[in-house]
């Protein structure tokens, strides 16, 4: 490379700065936060969505499942059409889409329609959640301001869930089930056109070669077998015939994916991004920690509103402190990233996490919200604000630009599958836990609600465990300085210059 090449990435990553660009980052956290919170939204509206169209319990999961699914299996495919047509344009694409999908839910008349409707809200999902990330990674290039851009990402990403319960509960209490999907529709319309107006046209990656569709199909149909293996978990068993075939077939589609990105002359996803130390700790961070979040919320919902007797809103609002405290440790965090780099934040926050699930495995009949959980929840919340700063940083770090998008659904995708994991795997455990419990104390003083207690306490310890298996992780593979972070995309891809947003 000539001297005036190496010379025009930092030309131009200088002139790209301007204002409007944290305009844009409010357009893409307010799309962010829609696609986060949908995943928890309807949960505490499903019990109202089941009764009013009808839906048998047996077919109840679908309302959740036929999101995270189809979500959970395209995001891959969707990073790279953002690579290869343009991140704005998928940004753009996803919205209508999630817009579209989102009434058709809100206004089903039965359950088909309410699930063709969740099916089609994942698959849009899948094209916006990576796209909304690489568009953040190649906007800011500074190290400071990127820090800051994805405290403020993190933030919403790790606190958004619990905020969707505390919407749907409001929502679901004050005016029906149908506007926690309804509500999409005027968000997804809002941040379209703020995305017209403040996000800056990204020039698309040049191929040198046709779609890996062989990529495309096994990684897709790998990733879906693997998700829905979890689910069937979970309602058939571990052992059941047909968990086993679709843990079976999910191996064999990722490892003939793997061999498929080893040949193919434009892979979908190249092996050099997971393969390297740092990013590749961060995606197996990010698929431990959603299983031990799922600890917290979906067990802590159950407490509250089946333990402690709360509204649906009442239940939302207990849940306010982490997103509180993930927005207070995220911002603490993003300015501390670039002084300490990513390994001393994300050993903190998983410790943090372990410690916060432990005190809440301690949680027994007739303890108090306030002496019981809230201290629990401020030192999970304050170890996961710290913990999702430094690891999207990490995990995209170093990234060529032409890889900016499928790198983003990677971590997305292990996200999704992790927090799949966890509710298969947490449910099934604690259902098997509060049987045991059951017959060996028969005639004992409010078994049942003592049976439910002791079946979250193991639940929160299992999460502790997942928390404690990320810290390893963190030690072992984030070698990242704080110097590192002085590297951004912008000055090392080769194709940079026409990656760099570009007026228009």
């Amino acid at each position: 490379m000539s001297n005036t090449d190496a010379a025009a990435p930092t030309t131009v990553a200088a002139a790209a700065p301007d204002s409007g660009r944290w305009w844009g980052l409010v357009v893409i956290a307010l799309a962010q936060l829609m696609v986060v919170l949908d995943a928890t939204i309807v949960t505490i509206s499903l019990p109202f969505a089941q009764a009013d169209l009808g839906i048998s319990d047996s077919n109840r999961q679908w309302a959740l499942t036929a999101y995270t699914l189809i979500f959970g299996g395209l995001l891959l495919l969707g990073g790279r059409l953002a690579d290869y047509l343009g991140r704005r344009l998928m940004f753009l694409i996803g919205l209508a889409g999630f817009a579209a999908a989102s009434a058709l839910a809100g206004l089903a008349q039965n359950g088909a329609e309410l699930f063709a409707g969740r099916g089609l809200q994942g698959a849009f999902a899948a094209l916006l959640a990576p796209a909304a990330l690489s568009l953040l990674t190649v906007t800011f290039t500074e190290p400071k301001e990127r820090a800051r851009a994805f405290g403020v990402f993190a933030g919403i990403s790790a606190g958004g869930a619990a905020l969707g319960l505390i919407v749907g509960g409001a929502l679901t209490e004050y005016a029906s089930w149908r506007w926690c999907l309804l509500v999409n529709t005027p968000v997804a319309i809002l941040a379209a056109i703020g995305a017209l107006s403040v996000i800056k046209k990204d020039v698309p990656v040049a191929r040198t070669g046709g779609y890996d569709v062989a990529g495309a199909v096994t990684a897709t149909l790998g990733l879906v077998s693997v998700v829905y293996g979890f689910t069937r978990a979970a309602e058939a068993g571990w052992s059941a015939v047909s968990t086993v075939t679709l843990f079976a077939a999910g191996v064999v589609l990722l490892g003939a994916f793997v061999g498929i990105e080893r040949r193919a002359r434009n892979p979908l996803l190249p092996l050099r991004i997971p393969g390297e130390i740092n990013r590749g700790g961060s995606y197996l961070a990010a698929l431990l920690l959603p299983i031990a979040m799922f600890a917290m919320f979906l067990f802590l919902s159950y407490y509250f509103q089946v333990t402690l007797g709360y509204t649906p809103l009442h239940a939302g609002v207990a849940f306010l402190p982490f997103p509180a405290g993930i927005m207070v440790s995220a911002a603490i965090a993003s300015q501390l990233l670039p002084r300490v780099g990513p390994r001393p934040l994300m050993l903190t926050g998983t410790a943090l996490g372990t410690i916060g699930l432990l005190y809440l495995a301690q949680l027994s009949l007739g303890d108090s919200y306030v002496s019981g959980v809230l201290p629990a929840q401020l030192l999970v919340a304050l170890g996961m604000g710290q913990v999702f700063v430094a690891m999207q940083t990490t995990a995209l770090h170093d990234v060529d630009a032409r890889d900016a998008g499928v790198a983003s659904a990677l971590l997305n995708a292990a996200q999704q599958v992790g927090g799949s994991i966890g509710t298969a795997l947490l449910t099934t455990v604690a259902v098997q836990v509060s049987d045991r419990y059951v017959a060996a104390h028969a005639g004992a003083d409010q078994l049942i609600a003592r049976a439910s207690i002791h079946s979250y306490d193991v639940a929160f310890y299992w999460g502790a465990g997942f928390f404690a298996l990320a810290f390893v992780v963190v030690a072992v593979m984030i070698t990242g300085r704080p110097d590192d972070l002085e590297r951004g995309p912008a000055e090392e891809s080769p194709v940079e210059p026409e990656l760099q947003p570009a007026a228009g």
